[in-house]
């Protein structure tokens, strides 16, 4: 596992360096796993909207971050590996529909999905649905 800074992290993801985006991936490093913008508002009260949301957008489009869409309304994300955001590797988010928190399984394995000839993968999106340890005990 190679110790690459946040500044190497944006620079190799093609994305210019700025006080704003280094505060933003490390606030974003202190959420357990997922948040969405308000989560963002909260932590950073003096950033407008606009920029956290331009941030989210770019981040999300750089491959820094997965965007997840659980079907509740409210789009939500995870930091994807500072140790090598492009590589590409996903993983699997489980959503509860009793207190409807999504969480990161980054233990589980994707499947792998056969295409047709002709078709190519540019995306997966992997949300498993259902009730989670916590709300079944």
């Amino acid at each position: 596992m190679n110790n690459i800074t946040e500044e190497q992290t944006l620079q190799n993801a093609g994305i210019r360096v700025t006080a704003v985006r280094l505060l933003w991936r490390t606030i974003c490093r202190g959420f357990a796993g997922i948040f969405n913008l308000a989560d963002l508002e909260e932590a950073l009260p003096t950033v407008d909207k606009s920029t956290l949301f331009r941030t989210l957008t770019l981040f999300s489009d750089s491959h820094l971050i997965d965007a997840i869409d659980d079907g509740s309304g409210s789009q939500k994300y995870c930091l994807r590996s500072a140790d090598d955001p492009l590589c590409g590797v996903r993983h699997v988010h489980f959503s509860c529909h009793v207190c409807h928190r999504t969480v990161c399984l980054t233990d589980v394995t994707l499947p792998e999905v056969a295409l047709p000839e002709g078709y190519t993968v540019e995306d997966i999106e992997y949300v498993v649905k259902g009730v989670c340890p916590k709300c079944r005990g």
